[in-house]
């Protein structure tokens, strides 16, 4: 099970998440020249080890497991409608 980024992000893009994932698996991360472009981050699941790390150091509570998302944010994550999945070989 990923994480997942709700609306709740949405101008905000505190970069705490990114800063506490040990694998990178958030983006777009403040070095890439795309970052002022996005309106929040998203949470790639392919990269993702669900290890929890970014959840409780987001500012606006907008990070939950898949599994967890409140019935009012569903509709609004970012993990699986923004991040293309990976093509079979």
């Amino acid at each position: 099970m990923t994480y997942v980024i709700t609306e709740a992000c949405a101008g905000n893009k505190d970069t705490a998440c990114w800063e506490a994932c040990p694998v990178d698996a958030i983006h777009p991360g403040p070095d890439d020249a795309d970052f002022a472009a996005h309106d929040r981050l998203h949470i790639d699941p392919t990269e993702c080890i669900d290890c929890g790390a970014c959840e409780p150091v987001c500012p606006v509570e907008a990070i939950y497991p898949e599994d967890d998302v409140p019935e009012e944010s569903r509709g609004s994550t970012t993990a699986s409608r923004e991040v293309p999945l990976p093509r079979p070989a």
